[in-house]
């Protein structure tokens, strides 16, 4: 099986236990969907470890663009009909060869016309892409030499700001969570990423200290 079916495979089992774990869901909760910038967000052991006591449901996917959101909204969104929804979607737009901006904002416009829909009460939060580091971790390998193409801080600075706008235009909260990730060079810091994107917890932590007055 190659790397991408076996992705597709992976992301079907991802939704199929959404399904089973939205029927069982407190109503009115904390959401957090996206790609796997927030799939990855360890917030229920960093509640935990800050003593916090919000309830919030995780419901990102590794892999997913703003294309594959609006295809699965049920299972990412409106399942758990949650009171406070957290976005962060569209950093795997910017990585792809064919980004374009206004593809994804038109897509991340009709996934926030569809929740506001569906759920006309809840509080979206449109969270900004975090910044990257293509040169300290990188992978040497295929992923590595094409990860960064188009996934630059440059692209995510002019993304951040237009969704900053559409999130005006829309009616919802925009969020910069970035303060304390970046380096001296604007570079996301090293000890904080796995290879330049993905984050460890520590990163996390730092995002979660942004976040705590929206929870």
């Amino acid at each position: 099986m190659d790397f991408q079916n076996m992705m597709r495979r992976e992301q079907e089992e991802k939704l199929e236990r959404y399904r089973v774990l939205n029927r069982n869901v407190q109503k009115g909760r904390i959401l957090f969907t996206g790609s796997s910038l927030m799939e990855q967000f360890p917030i229920n052991e960093l509640l935990m470890t800050n003593g916090m006591s919000q309830v919030i449901y995780n419901r990102g996917i590794g892999g997913f663009t703003t294309g594959d959101m609006l295809q699965h909204m049920e299972e990412m969104v409106f399942g758990t009909e949650p009171s406070k929804i957290f976005i962060n979607i569209g950093t795997n737009d910017i990585g792809s060869p064919d980004y374009k901006l206004e593809a994804l904002l038109e897509k991340y416009e009709k996934i926030i016309s569809l929740t506001k829909e569906r759920l006309p009460e809840a509080q979206i939060y449109m969270m900004a892409y975090y910044p990257v580091n293509e040169t300290d971790k990188v992978f040497d390998d295929e992923w590595g030499k094409t990860a960064f193409a188009t996934r630059t801080n440059e692209n995510i600075a002019i993304a951040n700001e237009a969704v900053e706008k559409l999130a005006a235009k829309m009616g919802c909260h925009f969020i910069n969570v970035n303060q304390g990730l970046t380096d001296e060079r604007g570079k996301l810091k090293k000890e904080f990423t796995v290879e330049g994107i993905h984050m460890y917890a520590n990163g996390y932590q730092a995002v979660l200290n942004n976040m705590k007055n929206y929870l």
